[in-house]
This record gives C-alpha cells, structure tokens and sequence, in this order.
C-alpha cells in the first residue's frame, strides 16, 4: 500500500525544530506585552468576500493564490492569505471600537497562498501580525516601528535596516498613480506579462515585481514624495522626527511602494545582512481607510507581517537551547524498583522536572544507552540493594560523576537537579 504523504507545499514542523519556535514565540510575546499589544485568535476560514475587498482584486493574492471553495450553504469561503483584513472584521463586528477606538492587537497564525512552492516558501506558511488601530499620530507609526526593529534584535537579528517612505493619501496619490502610467505606457513591451495586466488594473503594484526587466524599468520611475500633498508631507516631516527621538536610524526608499489601495502615506520595510545579502525581514504600512472600506467607522490604522518560517530560517541556533530533553532518567532494575520508579517519575513531573525511564525492565546497559540517547542529563539508578537502602546514585551524564541521594525524599532530588541549573535548559 502507498503511504500518504504531506500535501505539495504544506510541510510538518518536527519536534526537533518546536523548540526554537516556542522560544521565539515566548519572546515576541513577551515583548508585545510590555508595548501593550493584545493578542486576538482569529479563523482559519474567512468568506471571500472580506479579502476581494480588504485586499483588492486586482492582485495577484484574489486572482491567483487564494484557496477558496464553494461550501455546502452555496457560499464562498476561503482559506486566509492574510491576517489584517480578518483582525479588522473581528475589530468591527465585535465592536472593539465602541469600547475604545484604539487598539494594538497581534495574531499569530498559518496563512494559506497557492504560490510556488520553494525554499523558505511554503503554501500553508506561519505569520506574526500586529495592527495599531485608532491613532492617526505619526508619534504611533514611530513606536511601531521601534518595537519591531527591538524585537527583530531580541531574537537574534543583526545589521537591521529601516526603510521608510510615504505613499499619500486619497488626495495626491491619483496624481502619482497616473504620472506612473504614463511612464510605463511606452515601455510595456519590455515589461513581463504579469506587468502588462497591472498597467492596467493596478500599476503601482509593477513596484512589487521581482522580475529583472521590470525592476530595472521602473527604476526609472516617478517617486510619491515629488507628489504627496502638504498634510502627508507634514505627517512624514515628524514620522521622521519621532524616529529621532526613539533613536532608531532609518533610511529613505522613493522607490517602495504597496500596491494595496487601502495603504495610505507611512510605508516601511526592515532588511536584514545575511548570507552576504540583504534580506527582507518584514514590511507593513498606515492603512487609514481600510476599516471604514469594510464596512466600519473611519479609524485609522497601521501594522506589519512577519513571515514566521523565513524569521525562523535566519535566527541562528544558540548553544544550550530548550530542546525538550528529560532531566532525569530512572535506571530501574527489577519489578519493585520499577513500580517505584514509575511513582517517583510522576511525582518529578508534578514537581517541574522532566523526567523519563523505560518499561521493559531490560538491562542496567540498555537503559543507561537509553538515557543517553534521550540526552538526559543525569541518570538514577535503582535497583534491589537501593530500595533497601533508600539511597542511591544519581549520575551526571556529562562528566560522569555521581553523588549519592535518598530516593525517599523527593525534594532533594528536586534541589540537585535545579541547584545545578538542570531543572530547565534555557536559551
């Protein structure tokens, strides 16, 4: 019979790799709470309709990508691709604004693209979201962006780069959206096919593209800060001031724009050196009409992504992390040692010791390969004459010395196993 594997493109996260996950996710944790940023768990499974109008149909994410299906109520439901269209429709059908209108709230969570599968990109991938809600300040933009750009270096990221640029408004962008047409108009024969259609359904996304020919055209480009209007001016004029006074360096980048229509002036990108290039760690932006365009009152908002899995990809793993290893294992050497062994192996669990021990009752030999291969770092030992005596060794698997301990006293188990820094490895 043909075993079943996984689905193209969908991939098993191993218990080998969970711990580096974990601590990562602690961390990022522990950091949005000390911003004050709320976590909010949203579904898997959206109707279609949230993301045509949260993301645009003119994109490649509706046209392309999406999983969606016709479900038995006759209704067309998808798969998210993204998370801040759902956050913002649990925002406004549960009135999150009535109670206050602002709000700083994070997901994490697979999304769901039908894209190529290849390194580091996978059609069922894991994302970190947050969005600030209900502050127009530039003064928020900025503290967004010095929390990310701390976070990104709490969990092992180095020569980080922000970019920053401003995109307009409503007001000014048609003007610059326009000028672009009107430089590519003659050049879109050079363009790939993809470009060809969004000459016509949304240029700016031509910005986006990674194909060569495109990228060295659009170089040439108009740039949004020669056409936003004094308000955005003014609102970029203190983002950058504010980044002063948070002290976080940035640079400016005319030429990054978000094809989205719902982004609105503020938008950035953080770029990090590895493996001798220059990699994108993430990327958000303002999107001040993007409540009120599905179907809420007129909030502003700001927020950013995460891929998960590239995040995980470029974080180093670091000496002596959590790998889930027991602490103890019980070397237990006949019927009474091993329905003691048995008791005090839970009794250790209950106490926050990780602790293990094997049921077949085979040799002293084979238990201690198994407690090496579990990577235990110390192993008990009890057999016949150590019942008898309520005493026996406790070995460190690492140097190999013992010491002996009364396997009647649970506590000072406990106490040599955390004393010596055992009772959890940490990162």
């Amino acid at each position: 019979m043909a075993k079943i594997t996984s689905v193209r493109g969908f991939r098993d996260i191993l218990p080998d790799e969970t711990p580096k996950w974990q601590h990562i996710e602690e961390k990022i944790r522990e950091i949005f709470f000390n911003f004050g940023i709320q976590e909010i768990r949203i579904p898997v499974l959206e109707k279609t309709e949230l993301f045509k109008k949260g993301i645009g149909e003119a994109t490649d994410i509706v046209e392309k990508e999406m999983y969606t299906f016709l479900d038995r109520g006759n209704e067309y439901l998808t798969m998210r691709p993204e998370a801040t269209a759902s956050v913002i429709r649990a925002y406004i059908e549960h009135h999150i604004y009535e109670k206050d209108p602002v709000a700083k709230l994070f997901t994490i969570g697979p999304m769901f693209r039908r894209e190529r599968p290849q390194k580091g990109r996978f059609r069922q991938f894991h994302q970190i979201n947050v969005e600030f809600l209900g502050q127009e300040d530039p003064r928020t933009d900025a503290e967004l962006m010095s929390m990310l750009m701390h976070l990104l270096g709490e969990v092992g990221l180095d020569n980080l780069k922000l970019e920053i640029n401003s995109l307009g408004c409503d007001k000014c962008r048609p003007a610059f959206r326009e000028k672009v047409t009107g430089f590519l108009k003659d050049k879109k024969e050079n363009l790939c096919e993809d470009c060809r259609r969004r000459l016509v359904t949304n240029p700016l996304r031509i910005f986006d593209c990674k194909n060569e020919s495109c990228r060295k055209i659009i170089s040439g480009a108009p740039v949004t800060l020669d056409f936003i209007c004094d308000e955005c001016k003014t609102h970029f004029e203190r983002l950058k001031e504010y980044l002063g006074t948070l002290h976080v360096p940035f640079v400016i980048n005319t030429k990054m724009v978000r094809g989205l229509d719902y982004y609105t002036r503020t938008a950035f990108e953080i770029t990090t050196q590895s493996l001798r290039a220059q990699n994108a760690v993430t990327g958000g932006g303002r999107y001040d009409g993007l409540v009120q365009m599905l179907g809420g009152p007129d909030i502003s908002g700001i927020g950013f992504a995460i891929g998960f899995d590239r995040l995980i990809s470029m974080i180093p793993d670091t000496d002596g992390q959590d790998t889930g290893n027991p602490n103890i294992f019980i070397a237990a050497l006949g019927n009474k040692a091993q329905n003691f062994a048995f008791s005090l192996c839970n009794t250790l669990r209950l106490a926050g010791i990780r602790a293990e021990m094997d049921f077949s009752n085979r040799s002293l030999k084979s238990q201690m390969k198994r407690s090496n291969k579990l990577n235990c770092s110390h192993t008990l030992i009890i057999g016949e004459k150590e019942m008898e005596e309520g005493a026996a060794q406790i070995r460190n698997m690492g140097d190999g010395t013992q010491e002996s301990v009364d396997i009647n006293d649970t506590g000072s188990i406990v106490e040599q196993l955390t004393v010596k820094g055992n009772s959890q490895s940490n990162w």
